[in-house]
């Protein structure tokens, strides 16, 4: 049942995402932009930890669950660390994934033909 409960979460967010490109003039820099910021305030209401506890990757793969990520990250370094937690928590999140996205980004730059459109 959880890959169900990922499926229809995951899928619901790419809807809004497609619906939000197809239906106004916002170009997608802006809408990821919007996703992650997203993300970050409704962790911080405290209503996507528990979609993330019932969605799990479904919640925590899209952009908004970056957010919720790095939110959560600054949350504990805060905690454990004090002030300093607030600029070292995003990064020490958000660095797997980020990590990840600049190696397979790399892999296929190298396998990909550059051309024109044209």
């Amino acid at each position: 049942m959880e890959y169900v409960h990922a499926f229809w979460v995951g899928g619901l967010i790419c809807v809004v995402g497609q619906l939000l490109i197809d239906l106004t003039k916002l170009t997608p820099a802006r809408i990821m932009v919007m996703f992650v910021t997203l993300g970050v305030l409704l962790g911080a209401l405290g209503i996507y930890g528990p979609l993330v506890d019932y969605a799990g990757c479904g919640a925590t793969v899209p952009l908004c669950g970056f957010g919720w990520a790095l939110a959560e990250g600054v949350r504990e370094a805060v905690g454990e660390k004090g002030f300093l937690g607030a600029f070292t928590g995003g990064l020490t999140a958000g660095a797997a994934g980020t990590a990840a996205a600049v190696f397979f980004g790399y892999l296929a730059a190298l396998v990909a033909k550059p051309r024109d459109k044209s």
